[in-house]
Formats: structure tokens, sequence, C-alpha cells
């Protein structure tokens, strides 16, 4: 009991000694065994107890630390590991100092150094083809090479990056030239399908509005001109209407991309007249007829003649977009080189210069000399040195390394390579007309693809033609069929017979099957190909029939020509199958006819000549000029009045009315000068005094009769 004064007796103080004990062995028999609760140290490192306030000291529950004794009978905590802490040995093979790796010691070990981690960045393979796609669209926007571009891109891969291609073209172009932005339009409609599949087109231009609001910080008028590449995808059919409607529910409002989708729809798609004047907006050197690119072509060959400048004349050369008719600028160098012989120097620095750059491709080389070959003995009347300049020019050419040497074996007057002539004639023959179409489909030429034809020379292949021509159309577009319709007419007038038409179209169809597995409407197409050369009078009913004979019976040709026949005899059959692929690329013939009466009269009025001539080019309609010829005869056998002969002058002066058709305008009134003489009784006499004329002015093939 404690006494009065708060003092534990001696008694009490044992009873609490070994209570303290008791308490120390129940605790480390009911806690999990510890090194420090080991029973053979327990005695060396005992167990202090903290009691807590107002607790007696025989309280359990409390809190027990580990302590180590040193040998100043102080208490020391235990460091983790045991390495102990002041006043003891620390841990086995410890050293006081800091311990370094020294790289000279013979016992250095590599291993022991510490690791480095090395940042590196991971590639991204869309940011590879990104910057593999920009290169390639600068590339086409110097050369305008459509299919160099596609098969580039073609040759990347990595389809599932194709919506890309839309989304960097179009920004690419956003902030260049309308020249571009046509050239960028071109360039989608020659990838649809081909190279980008349908989907991937909507997909590229979807990624295109989502990120209409960037671009639009950089370039002010995004919202009209992402407008318009939307309405010109529309009208060239690589988007359907549909995509506006779609998309309009998915982009954000008070977005620019829905903007953009907005103006297009009212703006563009929603005017009159629509598709006429969104091809025509940027204008672009795509619509540059052939008589304003060779007008160019001598304008900066002469002032380069002048000037001397070759960068400068490389630029404009460049700059006209129109890679597939460089040999009209080889050949009308070296004519420039012949005519003026000063220049010569500088002309042949010029094409060393465009060759050595890539500007002028070696097969433009060589089809620029060639064409000039063609036509040594008509420059020779004219330049008496022509030939003897032409067999200077080749050896030079060849040694400074701007035309392939080949050029010498083509041709070689000997016919040394004369194997398997038939077939190579023929290879080469469907090389040249496939290039030829694909310029057709892009100019819209037909008097300079009518050259082409005739420069190779192979007429014994015109079927051929029929087939490639049509096979290649159907897998475009609508415009492109159309394309093909039309000059499938002019071609029947020109320079194809109705053997020839038929011929291509029995190969056409002996064929079919094997187009339907490229092309899955190939049938119905080739069926409306059919009925509209009917319609156009290319084809007679009959040669229907004939073409029939021609295939093995229970044929998908036969059953062709039956669904063809059964396109003429539906109701208002001619209106609709006109009109099949969307109208025609010029005026109906009968439309023109009565333009060219009209413009007639006007000049008979008036006697302005530029007038008339400009509106015969307004017509844009090259291959019906004979036409203007036999009109403006007999209006002047009518009217007694010889005016309209110094128009045919002024026409054939300009180069506005080929020698061809001249010629053909004449025959045409040779052919029907009976009739006309029941109406006009000096008609023969006048015509005759015509004839004279025309031969006097050489308007006229001597081939005439």
């Amino acid at each position: 009991m404690a006494n009065s004064e708060g003092f534990l007796t001696d008694g009490q103080r044992e009873m609490l000694k070994i209570a303290s004990q008791n308490a120390e062995v129940m605790s480390s028999l009911s806690l999990p065994k510890s090194p420090c609760q080991n029973s053979s140290v327990l005695s060396e490192h005992p167990c202090v107890k903290v009691p807590g306030a107002g607790q007696s000291a025989a309280a359990g529950g409390t809190a027990v630390r580990h302590v180590r004794r040193s040998h100043s009978g102080k208490f020391i905590r235990v460091k983790k590991d045991g390495a102990g802490g002041k006043g003891t040995w620390g841990k086995l093979i410890d050293t006081d100092g800091v311990s370094c790796i020294d790289r000279k010691d013979p016992n250095y070990d590599s291993g022991e150094e510490p690791y480095e981690l090395v940042g590196s960045n991971v590639s991204d393979p869309l940011d590879e083809y990104k910057k593999a796609l920009v290169s390639i669209i600068e590339e086409y926007f110097s050369t305008g090479d459509v299919d160099i571009a596609a098969s580039d891109l073609r040759e990347l891969g990595s389809s599932q990056f194709h919506p890309y291609i839309i989304k960097r073209l179009v920004s690419m172009a956003l902030d260049r030239h309308d020249k571009e932005k046509e050239m960028a339009s071109v360039l989608l409609s020659a990838l649809y399908a081909n190279v980008i599949s349908v989907s991937q087109i909507s997909q590229g231009f979807l990624i295109l509005l989502e990120s209409a609001d960037d671009l639009a910080v950089d370039i002010l008028d995004t919202v009209d001109v992402l407008a318009l590449f939307i309405a010109r995808a529309v009208v060239d059919e690589i988007l359907p209407p549909a995509f506006i409607t779609k998309v309009r529910k998915i982009l954000p409002e008070a977005s620019k991309g829905l903007e953009v989708l907005q103006t297009a729809e009212k703006s563009y798609l929603s005017a009159p007249h629509h598709a006429e004047l969104i091809e025509r907006r940027w204008g672009g050197s795509t619509h540059l007829t052939v008589d304003e690119v060779k007008r160019k072509i001598a304008d900066l060959l002469r002032e380069y003649v002048e000037s001397g400048d070759t960068s400068e004349a490389c630029r404009c050369i460049r700059q006209l977009g129109v890679s597939f008719f460089h040999h009209e600028v080889v050949k009308r160098a070296l004519v420039l080189a012949m005519e003026i012989q000063t220049a010569e120097s500088l002309i042949l620095k010029l094409l060393k210069e465009a060759a050595d750059e890539g500007l002028i491709s070696s097969s433009q080389m060589v089809k620029g000399i060639t064409r000039l070959a063609e036509s040594l003995d008509d420059l020779a009347l004219d330049i008496p040195s022509a030939k003897n300049f032409f067999e200077t020019l080749l050896p030079q050419a060849i040694s400074d390394g701007w035309l392939d040497a080949s050029y010498l074996i083509s041709s070689d007057k000997d016919g040394k390579q004369q194997l398997d002539k038939v077939d190579e004639n023929l290879r080469h023959y469907k090389e040249e007309v496939v290039t030829i179409i694909h310029e057709y489909f892009l100019s819209d030429d037909i008097p300079e693809l009518i050259r082409s034809l005739e420069d190779l020379g192979m007429s014994k292949y015109n079927p051929i033609f029929l087939k490639k021509l049509i096979t290649l159309a159907m897998d475009r577009k609508n415009r492109e069929k159309e394309m093909a319709s039309v000059l499938l007419s002019v071609l029947h007038i020109e320079i194809f017979s109705t053997e020839d038409i038929v011929n291509g179209f029995v190969l056409l169809l002996e064929s079919a099957e094997d187009t339907a597995l490229d092309i899955l409407d190939a049938s119905n197409e080739l069926a409306f190909f059919l009925a509209r050369a009917v319609i156009d009078d290319v084809l007679a009913p009959l040669n229907l029939e004939e073409i029939t004979s021609r295939l093995p019976s229970n044929s998908s040709g036969c059953e062709t020509v039956c669904m063809a026949r059964s396109l003429i005899a539906a109701r208002h059959a001619g209106e609709r199958i006109l009109r099949c692929w969307g109208g025609g690329t010029g005026w109906a013939v009968e439309d023109a006819k009565d333009k060219i009466q009209k413009l007639l009269e006007e000049y008979e009025s008036s006697g302005v000549v530029n007038e008339a001539c400009q509106c015969i080019r307004d017509l844009d309609m090259p291959f019906f000029n004979h036409e203007v010829v036999k009109r403006a005869l007999v209006m002047a056998m009518e009217k007694k009045n010889d005016r309209m002969l110094d128009l045919l002058q002024a026409c054939y002066s300009e180069g506005l009315i080929t020698i061809n058709q001249m010629t053909k305008g004449f025959g045409r009134i040779k052919d029907g000068l009976e009739d006309l003489a029941l109406d006009i009784p000096n008609a023969k006499d006048k015509f005759k005094c015509y004839v004279e004329h025309a031969r006097k002015q050489g308007w006229l093939l001597p081939s005439f009769g």
C-alpha cells in the first residue's frame, strides 16, 4: 500500500517488477515472432514499454520498440538492415566515404556503371506518309503531270492513310493561285476510284471540314474556297450530293465546316447553270485550248531569243502546265533555230537545260524530234538548209545528253530491227493511243487528237483505237463517256469508215465478259455506247444485225446488242440517249448550224471580219468548220457577193479553219452541186471560179479534184 507521502514501499516495487516481467513474457508470446523477440536475446535486449497518461504500469496493449544497448549502457534505435548507428560497427563492407567507380582501376567492371536511359523518338507512320505526300503534291503543282502524281501516290501504299491525300492536297492549294486550285480538282477526279476509294474520298473531305477552323486562322477566304472545292467535287461526281446532308448532322454548330457546307449548297450548287460556272470558276491551265498553248509557246521562245534568259524561259514552260504537250516546245524551238541561225546556240542551250532539269522528258524530246523529221520536206520549201541542220543536230543532241541515242535506232532507214515487226507496231500503237486518249480527256481537243492519229499513220488499227477509247471511258466519269461519244461522231466524219466502227464494236463485245470483271456495269455502258452511235448516225440500225452475226450466239455481247435495240426502240429514245451522260460537250448539230447561219448573215450585213472570226472561235467546234465553208460559199452564190471569200481568207490566214476543213467544205459543195443548180442557175460556174481562187490562195489540198 502506498504511504501517505505518495512513494512506493519496497514490497510494492518488488510486486511491480514481477508484474512487468510477466507482462513482457505474455506480450512476446502473443505477438508474431520478430528478431528482437527471440528468447535467446530477450535477456540482452529488453523491451521498454511506455505507459500512457493516466494508466498504471501494468496496463497492457502499449507500443513496443526494439532497442540495442551500447557499451555505455545507452539505448540506441536499430537502423534499417542492421547497419547500426553511433557507436556501432556499421553494416558489413560499409565504408565511410562516398564510393565512386574508377575506370582506370584494374578491377574496373563496366557492369557496375549506373544505367542511363536514352530517349529516342518513335517514328509515326502517318507523319512519314504526310512528309512523302507533301513532296509528291509539290512536284505535281510544278509539273502538272496527273499520271505521274497518281502513280507516285499509288506506290506510297498505306491505303489506310488515303483520306489524308484529300486534306493535304486541298489545304496546300488553298493558299495558292487559281491554277493550283484547278489542278487539285483535276487530280482528285483522276484519283477517284483508281487510287482512292469512294468511302475514303468522303472521309477525306470530312477531315478537311473538321479542320476548317484551324485553316481559317491563316487563310481568310477558307470558307468560300473550301465551299467551292466541295461543290466542284459534287459536280465532278466524286462526292454524292447526299454527303452535304449527312455531314451537316455530324459537324458542331457554329463551326467553320458547317458554314462551308451552307455556302457550297446555297451559293454554288443552287445557282442556275451551276455546273458550268463551277467548272470554269478557276479557269486554269486545263482549260487552255491547243491554239492558245501554241501561241504561248511561240511567244515565250521569241522572247527567250531576244533576252537569252534560260532560267526565265524554263519557268515560263513550267508555268504553262502542259507537260504532255512539251513536244510542241521542242519542235517549235528547233524550227526557230532553223529560221534564225544566230539563235541556234541559244535554242540548243535551252533544250539541254530543260532536259537536265527534267522539265522536258526524254519521251517528249523524242516525240518533238520525230515531228520535226516528219515535216522536214515541207520545211525545206521555206528553209533550204533545214535538212542539213537536222542531220548535224542529231549527233550533237545525243552527245549533249538531251536526246536518247535510241532515237537513231528507231529511225534506222535500213530497217535492221524487223523481227516481229507487226507485233511491235501493234504494241507501239496501243501505247501511243492510250497516251493520246488520256491527253484528249484532259484537253478536250479533238483536232489535236485527229492530228496525232494521222501522225501515227496506222489507219488499219482504227478498230483498236475505238476499243481503247470506249474501254478507258467506261472506267471514268460521265464527262469522259460523253466526250468519247462526241469523238466517235467526229472520227466517223473525218477519218474512220463505218467498217472501222463496226469492227471496233465487235472487238469490244467479244471481250465484254473480261471487261465486266473490272467494270461491273460494262454491259449496260456498252449498250448505251451502241445506242448512242446509232442516234448520232455513226452506225445504221442494220449495222447492229451485222455485229450480232459476228458474235457467238447466246454470248454476253449478243445480250448487249439486244439491250441497245431496246434502248433505241423506247419512246423518246433519241432525247434520252443523247442525255444519258449529262449532255453534250458542245453545241447540238442543229444549234451549231443555226449559229453559223446567223453569224454569216451578220457578217454579210456588217462586213466586220474580226467579229465574225471571234464568233467562229466562240463556237469551239473546229471539227465542224467545214460547215462554215459550205454555208459561206452558198451565201456568196446566192447574194452574188464575194465578201464571204474575204472571211474565208482571214480564217485560213489565222489558222482558224484548217486546209482539211476547207477542202472538206468545198467537197460538200461539189457533192451537192446538182441540187444547188436548181435554185442558183449559175452555181456550177460560180463554184469553178471559187475553186480556182482557193487553189491560188492555197486553201485546198492538192488531192482535191
